[in-house]
């Protein structure tokens, strides 16, 4: 299943998108997709409707963060060896982690905004796991099953802030609107080999990155199994697994977004976002 919220900020309604990519309304069925619909019985349940007995939405409504109620939002730093290598950093024996506040988080269409003395916001697109069961020391080959669904994540981080500003990671990831999710949670039946999933990002319609999940240093269950021995995973929670190469730090010469910029960037089967790039409003 494809599932989203959608409406405006703060007024989103649950749906999901039907084998014809139709948008249809599911909240006759259940008041919203949170965690407590995230659950394999409660996703199997979701997925016994008959999908076309569900009401039609009409016209293209902005699409929200598909889960509501998101208590941790975690971000993996180089877990890709060619962004490793473009950044000049060590390939890491252990995966590095980082949160991003939950205040970052934004719909997948919605505008970027350059926070207050932005110099190099960077763009970083990356698989999303979406976390369906509590999990606590659990291990690599069970991690999966505790995964709900996954998604598209764009890691925009301000490099300034990052690592100009002390040692802090989470200072350049946690800026107002740095966290668009979506646009859909497909759920993980839906994904044959998650690391086999292809990954791009445009800037103003040039290439910019590309990439295939398969090129992970850590896996996505070794991630899962990992940051579950130093914080229980709850319903809802998200994990951003890494980016591939092509990040803006990177690049000879360097370029960061600046007013006026499009992105565009999505992954095999999970959709695709669009977003303006904007400026801090006075």
């Amino acid at each position: 299943m494809r599932l989203v919220r959608y409406g405006r900020p703060g007024k989103e309604k649950p749906g999901l998108f039907d084998e014809e990519g139709r948008l249809r309304d599911l909240s006759g069925i259940i008041d919203d997709i949170d965690p407590s619909q995230l659950s394999d019985k409660a996703l199997r349940k979701l997925a016994k409707l008959d999908q076309k007995t569900l009401p039609l939405v009409r016209g293209n409504p902005r699409l929200g963060v598909p889960v509501k109620g998101i208590g941790k939002f975690i971000g993996i730093g180089m877990n890709y060896l060619d962004h490793v290598r473009e950044t000049g950093a060590e390939v890491p024996a252990e995966p590095i982690f980082f949160t991003k506040a939950i205040s970052a988080l934004n719909g997948p269409d919605d505008p970027i905004q350059l926070p207050k003395g932005a110099k190099k916001t960077d763009w970083e697109v990356e698989l999303g796991v979406i976390i369906g069961t509590r999990a606590q020391y659990v291990s690599e080959e069970e991690a999966l099953k505790f995964v709900a669904g996954y998604c598209v994540v764009n890691d925009v981080t301000e490099r300034a802030f990052q690592f100009e500003m002390g040692s802090q990671w989470d200072k350049g990831k946690g800026c107002d609107t740095f966290g668009p999710v979506g646009p859909f949670l497909v759920t993980r039946d839906e994904i044959l080999d998650v690391q086999d999933l292809d990954l791009y990002l445009e800037l103003n319609g040039k290439r910019m990155q590309t990439g295939n999940t398969a090129s992970m240093i850590f896996s996505v269950a070794q991630l899962v199994s990992y940051v579950s021995r130093f914080m229980t995973l709850e319903p809802g929670d998200i994990i951003t697994t890494g980016t591939p190469p092509g990040v803006g730090m990177g690049r000879k010469p360097q370029r960061f977004l600046k007013k006026g910029d499009q992105l565009r960037l999505g992954i095999a089967g999970l959709g695709e976002q669009q977003a303006d790039v904007v400026a801090y409003p006075k």
